[in-house]
């Protein structure tokens, strides 16, 4: 029970993000016709995203490992900034109506949105 409760926070507070991104962020949008469709595109691009880093992330710093300590890090904004672009890819293709509109400064600067608002949300949400 626990597993699953800790997936659906996770999962929402990413849709939640998401949702925040495309009010916030210029070049990211959500384009739903309806309430519903509004909700159920941000809980599947949540889900997207979430496949995406879980599959990717990995091997990418594994493989890029080099690049991580010669950048100090800072590259993890470019791959963060990729994959995030890569979900609105995949999105597109599944017919979801969410745009990202290029690598910089959507694609980026959404990662970073999104990543720093799940963080603050996992950690009010997830409380034991």
């Amino acid at each position: 029970m626990g597993f699953l409760k800790g997936l659906l926070i996770r999962v929402g507070a990413t849709a939640v993000a998401f949702w925040l991104a495309t009010l916030v962020i210029p070049g990211i949008s959500l384009d739903a016709d309806s309430v519903t469709d509004t909700v159920l595109t941000l809980i599947l691009v949540a889900i997207i995203f979430g496949v995406v880093n879980a599959v990717l992330q990995p091997i990418i710093k594994t493989v890029g490992c080099g690049f991580y300590l010669l950048t100090l890090g800072l590259i993890a904004l470019v791959v963060n900034g990729l994959l995030f672009l890569l979900t609105g890819w995949i999105a597109d293709q599944v017919g979801l109506p969410f745009d990202v509109d290029g690598f910089w400064p959507a694609a980026v600067l959404g990662a970073l949105f999104v990543g720093v608002v799940t963080w603050i949300l996992g950690a009010i949400l997830d409380r034991d």
